[in-house]
């Protein structure tokens, strides 16, 4: 049996030594990042999961990410949001669960989707699962975002959503209930 074991460990071993059925992606050049929204009792209320594109000198709204066309909102996979309780959004009821986020921009207004669909590659999505389209709060950075970002902030009753790239932020108010 102790025979048997070293002979499997050393099988395993140089099988892995030789590289032949590993291998290791290069740096992905939108890195993937989390965002954690938590309660007054520190627990967490909605988590994000998205990729972040840099801008790298281009032009970002109206041009690399065009106006009125639904956008998975970061890149690679479509960003995911995971509320771990109820909330709402615009008066629309919000169940616990996990959802895509994309966005429609536009020049003066966003409008924010949320749809049933998961782990799909960018916007290849089905329009019937949208959970929710509502209009966002649109408002110029202060400063250039070089690479795209998400945040939460404390607000009455619930948090604020941040969506931030270039010279735009875009916003959403959530009410969560408290416990």
């Amino acid at each position: 049996m102790k025979n048997t074991i070293i002979l499997l460990i050393i099988a395993l071993v140089s099988g892995l030594s030789t590289g032949q059925d590993l291998k290791f992606s290069g740096l992905d050049k939108s890195p993937l990042d989390v965002v954690i929204y938590r309660g007054e009792d520190r627990a967490a209320i909605a988590r994000v999961i998205y990729s972040r594109p840099s801008k790298n000198d281009r032009e970002v709204f109206g041009k690399l990410v065009p106006y009125n066309q639904v956008w998975r909102t970061g890149a690679n996979e479509a960003t995911e949001i995971t509320f771990y309780k109820p909330v709402k959004i615009a008066d629309q009821e919000v169940p616990a669960g996990t959802y895509s986020i994309y966005t429609i921009p536009g020049e003066e207004n966003w409008q924010l989707i949320l749809n049933k669909q998961t782990t799909q590659w960018g916007t290849n999505y089905n329009e019937e699962l949208n959970l929710l389209q509502v209009p966002m709060d649109v408002m110029p950075a202060p400063e250039t975002i070089e690479s795209f970002s998400i945040s939460f902030v404390d607000e009455i009753d619930g948090g604020r959503l941040f969506l931030g790239w270039d010279n735009v932020i875009a916003s959403i108010h959530m009410d969560v209930e408290s416990d």
